[in-house]
């Protein structure tokens, strides 16, 4: 397997670290977002470098005739509203929707990405600031609603140039 670290200005410098999160709605459908803490050790330009990701959503609220669904998110940067893989920030997505015209009458939808780690992953993302950040929203609920799940990456330290590309770019584009 080859380390693309290496070539890339890092240098790794833990084993596989998993963080679990979980943010639960404010209200029912509404925007909700979780700062989760790296502890990064800034001053010697430590990175998080991003394996893979698993979102775990709420089912959202079944309603006949109602359109319901839950979403949620990881990115590098605050965010004002759900991001989607359009944003350079953002690090994975998932959705959980049921679509229904009338009672008795729905149809459930998902999407995400891949569930769990691979171990054949070169990284989805690289994360140079200090945190990361978690966000749910929900539409035709009744209820709250929560996204859980973990980001699986390792520590690495970045040579400067590195680090400070890597710093501006995930600044510059939240």
């Amino acid at each position: 397997m080859t380390f693309w670290g290496r070539n890339m200005g890092f240098k790794k410098t833990s084993d596989l670290i998993a963080i679990s999160f979980g943010v639960v709605t404010s209200a029912a459908n509404a925007f909700t977002q979780e700062e989760v803490a790296l502890q990064l050790d800034v001053l010697n330009n430590e990175i998080f470098v991003v394996l893979a990701a698993d979102i775990d959503l709420a089912k959202p609220d079944i309603t006949g005739g109602t359109n319901s669904s839950v979403s949620g998110a990881i990115s590098s940067t605050s965010q004002t509203a759900l991001p989607t893989l359009s944003n350079t920030n953002t690090i994975a997505t998932a959705e959980l929707a049921i679509r229904s015209d009338a009672p008795g009458s729905q149809v459930a939808f998902q999407r995400a990405a891949a569930e769990s780690y691979t171990g054949d992953l070169d990284y989805l993302s690289l994360i140079s600031t200090n945190n990361f950040f978690v966000q749910v929203d929900g539409d035709g609920n009744t209820g709250n609603k929560s996204c859980r799940g973990r980001v699986y990456g390792y520590r690495a330290r970045a040579d400067a140039s590195t680090y400070a590309a890597l710093v501006q770019s995930e600044v510059l584009s939240a």
